[in-house]
């Protein structure tokens, strides 16, 4: 059995998902109604959630600004402003 036949029968594939974030943001939290809902939908893969206020911190008030949500799938920059749920479902099956 090679590495990836192992890695294939070891269950769901787990996504890291990071949203950056501030209070009182509307689009925010539709942001992730989408990823949670996309989530919840997609077998076999799981989705680890790192939401980030980026008001806790001067340096990412600085290089995100008001340009939130701003999503990374996988560590890759995904989304700015809106999350499109097609859009996410490959970029969440492509990561896995």
């Amino acid at each position: 059995m090679t590495g990836d036949e192992a890695s294939a029968d070891e269950g769901p594939t787990t996504v890291p998902v990071t949203l950056y974030t501030r209070e009182n943001c509307s689009l925010c939290v539709i942001a992730r109604e989408t990823i949670e809902s996309v989530a919840a939908d997609l077998d076999p893969v799981t989705v680890d959630i790192d939401e980030i206020d980026v008001d806790t911190e001067p340096e990412l008030a600085d290089e995100y600004g008001e340009r939130v949500p701003y999503v990374l799938v996988d560590g890759h920059p995904a989304f700015k402003y809106e999350v499109d749920e097609r859009d996410l479902r490959l970029k969440l099956l492509a990561a896995t």
